[in-house]
């Protein structure tokens, strides 16, 4: 790898990131909160004087006119430490309203990877913050390096190998001739989406801050919400408009994308994963609301709302709750912990193993049982209508067995931390699908505070790996890749 080409990318990404960390001080100001404007003014300058000092340390860097000839080693490098860059970068401004080191990281780290999770016990904060918690979701849900590709010229023709290395899948999903067209749309549908969201709310009576803050929310799969209680108290109307565009969170941009140039939205039903997708929320929502409906007592409209809301809320790892259902009945638990480990779709603003994923196992395990019976059959792996190459199933297999080791790994050493499986198990689930709560003390009423540091750590970590899909990281573990070049 070569620093220059490290050193110019990193240097490029702090910059801008610097710009971004000016937009909560016009809120701070709409709300007269004047303490609320320096925390964000001097972590900008701060994030201002690393990339100027980058830019002046590195040999080479002055000589670099474009990165049009990045690595693929280099793309999930610059990938990968932007992400951690971002994080720290983003918890400065917490520390200056009196939170702990380890918490503005952690409670960084899930707004950035759209998580959810929080340390918060009290919401005594400025608007400024809150603006700022949900603008961290909203721009990691689509995605930072996504976002820059989009905009910035130094990343037009380079961006291919970081978009795939920040929104890895099974498969390359680019869907025009040009990667940066390709960012430039997602973030257009990603944009539009969370407008719409947001006017919608305004109607239906939430102020225009929690409007803001929720459609943030909302559309980056997020969960953070501006207020203790999620989303519990909130009119059925606002209910249905967020799970009606966390559904489309947890659903693939690029098909939706396709769907809207075409202006017919049978062209979602046309996607196998997109059909899996819809067809489990449809299947499980129907459960949960009967088991709402005959164990806990919950009226026939009740019961589907809340069903469906926490369902799509689960499965797009968004995190919302309307009610808090750590005290629901064994099996609707049971559901909602299910959900939690199927994931969304590919090229979404959601976590977890994916959906295509899980068709692919399905699949890969059909293929080995039909083997067993006819051992000389040719077995042709198909996703939709296009076959599925031996790489791509090598790669699956890959992912979904490292996904469960680091799973069982973190879950396992954080239950020995805790002294509570249920934090350990659900903990672990729940930050490496960037989901957000989980059961018990950290529920989805509760809160990640009262943890251990080291426990915090972990999942900071798990947070990270669960955002970027595990193969940056796992690059990171290879000796060559660090063979550093002038």
């Amino acid at each position: 790898m070569r620093l220059s080409y490290l050193a110019y990318s990193f240097s490029l990404t702090i910059m801008y990131f610097s710009l971004v960390l000016l937009l909560p001080i016009p809120v701070a100001i709409s709300f007269h909160e004047i303490h609320a404007i320096f925390p964000f003014l001097i972590t900008a300058a701060f994030a201002l004087m690393i990339s100027v000092t980058i830019k002046k340390l590195v040999s080479g860097i002055s000589e670099i006119k474009s990165i049009n000839d990045i690595k693929k080693s280099e793309g999930l490098c610059v990938v990968t430490f932007s992400w951690i860059f971002a994080s720290i970068l983003a918890a400065m401004p917490y520390l200056f309203f009196g939170i702990k080191p380890i918490d503005a990281l952690f409670e960084a780290t899930s707004g950035i990877t759209a998580t959810g999770a929080t340390v918060f016990q009290h919401f005594n904060y400025p608007h400024a913050l809150f603006f700022w918690r949900s603008f961290t979701q909203w721009l990691g849900g689509m995605g930072i390096i996504v976002l820059f590709i989009a905009i910035l010229p130094q990343f037009a023709i380079a961006g291919r190998q970081m978009f795939f290395a920040e929104a890895p899948g099974p498969t390359e999903d680019k869907f025009t001739p040009r990667i940066k067209n390709t960012a430039a749309a997602l973030w257009k549908i990603y944009a539009g989406l969370t407008i719409i969201d947001f006017f919608l709310l305004k109607i239906y009576g939430m102020s225009w801050f929690d409007s803001v803050c929720y459609a943030f929310s909302s559309i980056s799969g997020g969960g953070l919400s501006p207020s203790s209680d999620s989303m519990i108290g909130y009119s059925f109307p606002i209910l249905w408009i967020t799970t009606f565009f966390m559904f489309f969170a947890g659903s693939s941009f690029n098909l939706q994308y396709k769907a809207w140039i075409r202006l017919n939205p049978l062209v979602l039903f046309k996607n196998e994963e997109f059909r899996a997708y819809f067809n489990v929320i449809l299947i499980v929502g129907i459960l949960l609301s009967v088991s709402l409906f005959f164990n806990m007592n919950y009226d026939f409209v009740s019961s589907i709302t809340h069903a469906f809301f926490n369902i799509s809320a689960l499965v797009s790892s968004t995190g919302y709750c309307s009610a808090d259902y750590t005290q629901w009945d064994y099996t609707s638990k049971l559901l909602i912990f299910a959900i939690m480990l199927f994931g969304s779709c590919a090229s979404s603003a959601g976590g977890g193993i994916k959906v295509i994923r899980w068709l692919l196992i399905f699949k890969i395990m059909k293929t080995e049982m039909t083997k067993i019976l006819h051992p000389k059959a040719v077995c042709n792996i198909k996703i939709g209508s296009y076959s599925v190459s031996k790489e791509i199933i090598d790669q699956t297999l890959m992912f979904v067995a490292f996904y469960f080791a680091i799973l069982a790994f973190s879950a396992f050493i954080i239950a020995i931390i805790e002294q509570n499986t249920t934090i350990g198990l659900t903990g672990a689930v729940s930050a490496i699908g960037n989901i957000g709560p989980g059961f018990g003390k950290i529920g989805p009423l509760g809160s990640f505070e009262p943890l251990h540091w080291s426990t915090k750590f972990i999942l900071i970590f798990d947070m990270l790996i669960g955002r970027l899909e595990l193969i940056p990281f796992l690059v990171l573990f290879q000796k060559d890749f660090w063979v550093l070049k002038k």
